[in-house]
């Protein structure tokens, strides 16, 4: 029989050598386990915290020392009687030699591995000892970058593409420079006679919904043995058993088929059920006792790249960074906190980013339960990769064990080579197509060969996962930009050329899997990192800037408040101005290009993910939601535009020229676009409301209309002059202020989506006094909602209170007179709520 025994107490640790963390000689016990070594100096009290002020500074020898961990237990008589006795390192990091009882048994050098030791010969019954010494991977990797050179990379530190390691503990432009350290996973004994090395569950469903799985065995020795397989349903009930399945060479096999009446098909949040199945295998001896066991979650659905059981799906959603610098502290209760925010939000899908981990089973786990497709990138980011021999056995290795783990996600659909290292070999001219696949090694773009032959054969082998070369990835000798062809990330607006955020439309592509604006988290986040010094308290404070990693952000956050806005410099206004700014910036991006989701065969952009759904650390970023799991007013307006039934408004200037011989003579028509969406697989009939007010004036309009929003598409519906705008023919003349309201309305009445359409620039908006608004806020009798109104229109509502954080259902609101709208707010406790909003007299 199959036993574990974790080794999660009584562990002691040392810096080699004695000094700023320990005394030479000096052993602490951890504080909890598996940990690393921040994370425990950090509980001792002797590192200030990294997170706060300039302390990221305070800390860099932590990374560059060599630590030790040691660890006393006890195996007993019965444990060593076992045929076979195995230490198990679910993860190390990074560099580690590990010694039992005084004999060396491993050394590590792969962050994203497992390793598996056989230890029978070097235990003794009673106490045994466990001793890790970590090596800085900083400075072992700044030693393999002398011995195989210095290759091209965008953020951190260039001896980093050589490490197996969490690429962004070398800092990146939204994270710190915090080089973790120890023992980062579970460390367990294993007494066996016999394992199940691995069971490979392929389930595949046809067209018509029939389904076949196969489950493959390998056990750990050729000896003869019977195995039983048990297919249950997601209720627990048995639908297939196969038993006595007669096990030869070490390798067992067997078949099941269910018709489409029996098969429950797993899909996509939003589209329908997520239904878990359990197969569970037992491995037996010749007089049928249990040797081993394994139970895996799988699921059924029919997939052709995002093309879920027959129903194309709009891949909506965001890119996901590691949600911690330390990621010991990551509970599964904070993992679930997040993917709840995520189908809160009503995103579909999430991207595991490139330079981050493999994420923690559990996390997987959760995407399978809430429905929440997964993008997942190979571990290598922004950087030109080398492919040296050792390089790439560590990768193999890698590779495989990874995408064993994770083959049986339903969740996951997708496995990408990298995150933008084609990018990088295209901006420096490194990468030329052609050759033989035998010398991309020796290239200038040496990762080709891992990208091109060892992941997709990989891949192919052991999974019936979609393997797509890299993010973002064209086609072979097509540019990486391309709009028309795998995925883009269209950075354009922030980095590049710096386009205005309204251009998204004409920035659009296939399937856009990064696009960001950053924008201040929290105030209470800014204090948090702020640590009391208030005279740090202003946007361009020395703390301010420690944390924002961004390069050059100050010139690209002015760059679009400026051209945008008239905002103040005071902290708060800065943290709101700038939460608009992204807020609006994002969702015109999602909304435009939702559009272009036009049914079947006209899927012209078929997948947004925004960059980035979360932090690694208290910090202003790119971030939809901070470190704090606290959302920022983009999350909201996201949601919205994510919702199953939109309305979006364009209005664009026609110019005309009336005589082609001038420059003066001409026509500028303001033309209005109003179009809908519907994320149903069933056509809605409701009722299209546009309302049209200006402000100084007594001026409205409105148009009313039937319409049925087609099902799983955008639909237009309608296009005409801006109404009230007269065709101006000089550019003197000012077009009026007016505001377009969209309210998409079901057969009851009921609002199903609304949105209203501003004249921009904002700035050039004369807004009424605060005093002429009308806007009133009304505690709900519960203490725990607000319902707000106005008698004028009102642009970008963020509410907020003084103390304890609230949770809201809304942000980032705009209001329209007769459209009242109710905000939840869990924590309110019926205190006074405070608003902010453009046009509020703070500029």
């Amino acid at each position: 029989m199959s036993a574990t025994k974790f080794l999660h107490s009584d562990w002691i640790f040392t810096q080699v050598g004695g000094g700023q963390g320990t005394r030479c000689g000096e052993w602490v016990p951890v504080t909890e386990f598996p940990t690393t070594v921040h994370v425990e100096l950090l509980r001792l009290k002797k590192i200030p915290d990294p997170f706060l002020g300039t302390n990221e500074w305070e800390v860099q020898w932590v990374g560059e020392s060599d630590w030790t961990f040691k660890n006393n237990f006890t195996v007993t008589d019965a444990e060593l009687a076992a045929r076979h006795v195995d230490l198990v390192f679910e993860g190390l990091d990074t560099y580690a030699t590990v010694a039992l009882n005084g004999l060396e048994i491993l050394c590590a050098e792969n962050q994203f591995v497992t390793y598996r030791v056989s230890v029978k010969q070097h235990l003794q019954p009673g106490p045994n000892e466990l001793a890790i010494t970590f090596t800085s991977a900083f400075r072992k990797g700044r030693q393999l970058e002398k011995e195989h050179g210095k290759f091209h990379l965008w953020n951190g530190d260039s001896s980093r593409l050589h490490v197996r390691k969490a690429q962004y503990n070398y800092g990146w432009d939204w994270g710190p420079v915090l080089m973790t350290i120890g023992p980062w996973k579970p460390i367990f004994l294993h007494t066996h006679d016999l394992r199940t090395v691995d069971v490979d569950i392929r389930c595949r469903v046809s067209e018509a919904f029939d389904a076949v799985i196969t489950v493959d065995l390998a056990l750990s020795e050729d000896s003869s043995r019977s195995a039983s397989v048990v297919l249950r349903d997601p209720h627990g009930r048995v639908v297939r058993y196969q038993d006595a399945l007669t096990v030869e060479i070490g390798r067992a096999s067997t078949r099941f088929c269910l018709s489409s009446a029996e098969v429950e098909l797993w899909y996509p949040v939003h589209y329908g059920k997520q239904p878990l199945y359990t197969v569970e295998v037992a491995v037996k001896d010749a007089d049928g006792h249990l040797m081993d066991s394994r139970c895996e979650k799988v699921a059924f659905r029919r997939t052709f790249l995002f093309e879920i059981n027959n129903i194309r799906i709009f891949c909506a959603g965001s890119n996901w960074i590691p949600a911690d610098c330390f990621l010991t502290l990551l509970s599964p209760q904070r993992y679930r906190a997040w993917l709840q925010l995520v189908v809160d939000g009503n995103q579909n899908m999430v991207r595991v980013w490139g330079g981050g981990i493999y994420e923690a089973d559990i996390f997987y786990d959760i995407c399978d339960e809430l429905g929440i497709l997964v993008w997942q990138d190979f571990m290598f980011g922004c950087g030109q990769y080398p492919a040296y021999d050792s390089f790439l056995k560590l990768v193999e290795t890698e590779a495989e064990q990874n995408v064993k783990r994770l083959r049986n996600h339903p969740s996951v659909v997708i496995l990408a080579g990298n995150n933008e290292d084609y990018q990088l070999a295209e901006s420096l001219n490194l990468i030329e197509y052609g050759g033989e696949p035998s010398e991309y090694p020796d290239t200038k773009f040496p990762a080709r060969h891992i990208y091109e032959c060892m992941l997709p054969s990989i891949v192919s082998k052991l999974c019936d996962i979609h393997y797509h070369r890299g993010s973002p990835y064209s086609a072979p000798g097509v540019p990486t930009t391309d709009p028309t062809l795998g995925d883009l990330h269209q950075w354009n607006v922030w980095h590049g050329s710096q386009q205005p955020w309204q251009n998204w439309d004409i920035l659009s592509g296939r399937f856009v899997s990064e696009f960001g604006m950053q924008g201040y988290p929290n105030a209470r986040t800014v204090d948090y990192w702020l640590d009391g010094h208030m005279d740090e308290r202003f946007p361009q404070s020395r703390f301010n800037n420690q944390h924002n990693k961004a390069a050059g952000f100050e010139r690209r956050l002015e760059l679009y408040l400026v051209e945008n806005l008239r905002h103040a410099f005071d902290m708060d206004s800065y943290v709101y101005y700038t939460q608009f700014m992204q807020a609006e910036a994002l969702a015109t991006a999602y909304r435009l290009w939702r559009r272009n989701w036009r049914g079947k065969g006209r899927e012209y952009t078929a997948g947004v993910l925004v960059w980035q759904m979360n932090d690694c650390w208290p910090t202003t970023s790119w971030a939809i939601v901070d470190y704090f799991l606290r959302p920022k007013p983009a999350y909201f307006t996201i949601a919205r535009e994510l919702a199953p039934f939109t309305v979006g408004i364009t209005r664009k200037e026609k110019k005309t020229f009336t005589d082609e011989l001038s420059a003066s003579s001409f026509m500028i028509e303001t033309i209005l676009e109003v179009w809908g969406t519907n994320s149903t697989l069933v056509a809605k009939k409701g009722r299209l409301e546009i309302t049209l007010l200006e402000f100084g004036s007594s001026w409205s309009d409105k148009i009313s209309m039937d319409v049925v929003l087609v099902p799983n598409s955008s639909t237009e519906l309608f296009s005409g002059q801006l109404p009230g705008q007269s065709i101006r023919t000089k550019l003197s003349e000012v077009p009026r202020t007016i505001i377009v309201s969209a309210r998409l309305l079901d057969e009851a009445g009921v609002v199903l989506g609304r949105f209203s359409n501003w004249p921009e620039p904002y700035k050039y908006i004369h807004f009424p006094s605060v005093q002429d608004l009308g806007l009133s806020v009304t505690i709900g009798s519960d203490g725990e909602s607000v319902e707000l109104a106005t008698r004028m229109p009102v642009k970008g509502i963020v509410l907020d209170v003084e103390g304890d954080d609230v949770k809201w259902s809304d942000q980032a609101i705009d209001l329209f007179p007769a459209d009242p709208q109710i905000v939840k707010a869990v924590g309110l406790r019926g205190r006074e709520v405070k608003l902010r909003f453009l046009g509020d007299g703070s500029s």
